[in-house]
């Protein structure tokens, strides 16, 4: 068996070696630019294999994703106290602006452009607060300031800034004593002003029912006059009918009783006492016609 000289061995893994030191890859959350002899391509490379010159070609990874800077920070409030704040800037690179980031501030673009930009807007802006402020919610308000002020340095050098966040916000002790004595005593004014409130919609309350029950027994008042009026004139109309009913029957009475029905009715009644079986006196005015047992009528005089 003919054995083969190391050399032969040697040029493929070389060749091996040099086709894989040649190619880059770059992840998803990456682009890439190439750098030859130290100049910056203009030509992003987006995610995948990258093939370059090793001799005189490197690949710059440059991360596109969302980047939480941390900063803890010591600011400064209008009344001249010194505020410890844990923030975090959230920010990204526009994937078309990574040659111009390399070529005028480097892969260094944190501590040499966005710290210092956020130190000296977050001391601008809070030294125009209140301690007191930054704890409370105008707190939204000052970081809103703060990440405008870093979207006009920062945003055309070709960076996103997505928000600015102060997290934790440690104030001096007995600043923190006294707001907090502040606002227990805040609390205890608006839940005694919620007691007060209570108590007068309940008297308030109490006075419109007062006022409901008197109009009720008003009305049931006026009701029950009104009831007596009309029961009195409902019953003065129905004697007023019944009297008049009674003169009408009285004068139809009147109008059937001539003299000659008058006299028929002396002479049954006379003939009916005439026979009672006891003793009768009769007084009359001797016009009056008597009646005789055997029924002839008799005169007297």
């Amino acid at each position: 068996m003919c054995k083969l000289p190391s050399k032969f061995y040697f040029f493929p893994v070389a060749f091996a070696m040099l086709l894989l030191s040649s190619c880059a890859t770059i992840m998803p959350d990456q682009v890439g630019v190439k750098r030859t002899f130290g100049r910056i391509q203009d030509n992003v490379r987006q995610p995948g294999a990258v093939g370059f010159n090793p001799f005189t070609t490197r690949v710059v990874r440059v991360p596109i994703r969302t980047m939480n800077l941390a900063i803890v920070e010591n600011l400064p409030s209008r009344e001249g106290l010194t505020i410890r704040s844990e923030n975090s800037i959230l920010y990204r690179i526009q994937s078309k602006s990574v040659p111009q980031i390399l070529k005028e501030t480097g892969m260094d673009y944190e501590e040499m452009l966005i710290l210092p930009v956020f130190r000296s807007a977050a001391s601008d802006i809070c030294s125009k607060y209140d301690a007191k402020d930054m704890h409370s919610s105008k707190r939204a308000e000052i970081e809103e300031e703060i990440k405008k002020r870093l979207i006009e340095v920062c945003g055309p050098k070709g960076f996103v800034i997505e928000a600015v966040l102060m997290k934790s916000i440690t104030l001096p002790a007995g600043l923190s004593r006294s707001i907090e004595a502040k606002l227990e005593a805040e609390q205890d004014a608006l839940r005694m002003q919620f007691v007060l409130d209570r108590q007068r919609q309940e008297a308030q309350r109490q006075i419109i029912d007062a006022e409901g029950a008197k109009e009720i027994a008003r009305i049931q008042a006026e009701g029950q006059k009104n009831a007596a009026i009309i029961d009195a004139e409902a019953k003065a109309k129905g004697d007023e009918l019944e009297a008049e009913g009674l003169k009408r029957a009285n004068d139809l009475i009147n109008q059937s009783l001539t003299p000659n029905v008058l006299k028929f009715k002396q002479i049954e009644a006379f003939l009916m006492l005439s026979q009672s079986p006891n003793t009768k006196v009769i007084v009359t005015d001797g016009k009056t016609p008597m009646v005789n047992w055997l029924g002839t009528e008799v005169g007297g005089n």
